[in-house]
């Protein structure tokens, strides 16, 4: 499988307006996935208690943080998501010289969860997603298919403060800080030299492979990525196109800017065809602790004509986000049962099935899908306006709260019903 999916982003200042720090990510996948947006609130454990993760069974934490997640339906990991400290973590597939697993482990998207419940920063996270990647190990098909799907992942992990990029081959790793600019990822390894954490036998390994001679500069990206020209040019396509898009922006990135650079379609980042962006998050992190957070999802498709960019803020006592969770089936799921992947039930969520109506009508009937998308848009940009409210003068009645985001995706559809 040729590098062909995903791509996040992280602005910090000064290359923000204010004092934010913005995150965003385009999920692409399978066309007919269905990416859910779930909240799990905070919760303690008693000792001994086991996880059951995606294929694994890992010991538990004996607290895990709130967290908001865009996850793929039929797994227990997640795309990217964000908890209650503000850390936000998305992943990305990446392939090297190094083959992806096929047996069962961990796979990335549960190390993004995994991440985000254990963590209250960002560097805590890249603590977390190594040590249990040095203990579990990575790998499982990354599909809901009998064909075997398999990568390594990068993690971009942004907090109030700073960002980290943290880049895996197997169980082995390599971290940078990030503590100012723009940064993106897509399919490649893009840490160079500057390593700030790393797996303790990473260079031996390499060493011992012949891919690094033990006396040059290290460089993780040359010595860990694949060395035919195509696989590298082909990945790179779309980080090239994002670095632009951002450095278009430098000194003045915002959350609009970003729903922007994940709905351009020139560049690829917003994906179509049998790969395709299947959800989308962007999330502003003041620097302020005492501002909140917003965290908008789509937790639909397509977020340039067929998806809505909608708010969450943590508060105490949210409501579950019913609309945007997608269908149980427990132990009978034919994720659960072995052999897996033998059927496909339907994990459509309310939101999830309208989007589907709308969109067919966007398509077949352009002045009549005109006018749904422009009142998408209103939509929308009320929505940032009153958050915008929140981030520069923090939550007053934050009780007033506890729906933001089913609400949001109420008034989303009641726009698809109107028209």
């Amino acid at each position: 499988m040729k590098p062909s999916s995903c791509d996040t982003f992280v602005a910090l200042p000064p290359s923000t307006e204010g004092q934010h720090i913005i995150f965003g990510k385009n999920s692409d996948r399978s066309c007919d996935e269905v990416q859910e947006v779930v909240y799990f609130p905070a919760r303690d454990y008693n000792a001994g208690e086991k996880l059951e993760c995606t294929y694994i069974e890992i010991e538990q934490a004996s607290h895990t943080h709130a967290v908001v997640l865009s996850k793929p339906a039929w797994l227990w990991g997640a795309e990217m998501g964000a908890n209650e400290h503000q850390v936000c973590i998305g992943n990305e597939a990446v392939w090297g010289r190094e083959s992806a697993d096929g047996n069962e482990a961990l796979l990335g998207m549960d190390l993004v969860r995994l991440g985000l419940e254990r963590a209250d920063t960002a560097e805590k996270a890249v603590d977390v997603i190594s040590d249990l990647l040095e203990r579990y190990g990575q790998g499982g098909s990354c599909m809901e298919d009998t064909c075997s799907f398999t990568y390594h992942n990068s993690f971009l992990i942004a907090d109030r403060t700073e960002a980290w990029l943290l880049e895996t081959s197997g169980k082995l790793w390599a971290a940078e800080r990030l503590g100012g600019g723009y940064r993106n990822i897509s399919n490649q390894y893009d840490i160079t030299t500057k390593i700030d954490k790393e797996h303790l036998q990473m260079r031996e390994y390499a060493r011992s492979k012949g891919w690094w001679d033990g006396k040059s500069p290290f460089n993780f990206a040359a010595v860990y990525s694949y060395m035919t020209p195509g696989k590298i040019e082909e990945a790179g396509s779309r980080y090239h196109e994002g670095k632009t898009l951002l450095g278009r922006s430098n000194g003045h990135i915002t959350a609009e800017i970003m729903m922007d650079i994940l709905r351009d379609k020139d560049s690829g980042i917003n994906m179509e065809g049998m790969f395709m962006t299947t959800g989308s998050m962007v999330s502003v992190i003041p620097r302020d602790p005492s501002l909140p957070g917003v965290h908008y999802f789509t937790a639909t498709p397509d977020p340039e004509s067929r998806s809505v960019f909608k708010p969450f803020i943590f508060v105490e006592n949210l409501k579950p986000l019913k609309e945007t969770t997608s269908p149980s089936y427990g132990a009978d799921d034919p994720v659960k049962r072995k052999p897996r992947f033998q059927s496909k039930p339907d994990r459509k969520h309310q939101l999830f099935v309208k989007h589907q109506l709308v969109g067919a009508i966007i398509e077949c009937h352009k002045e009549r899908g005109k006018k749904i998308t422009d009142s998408m848009r209103r939509l929308e940009k009320e929505k940032m306006s009153q958050m915008e409210k929140f981030l520069s003068g923090g939550l007053d009645e934050p009780d007033l709260l506890v729906d933001l985001f089913p609400s949001s995706v109420q008034e989303e559809m009641c726009v698809y019903s109107k028209n």
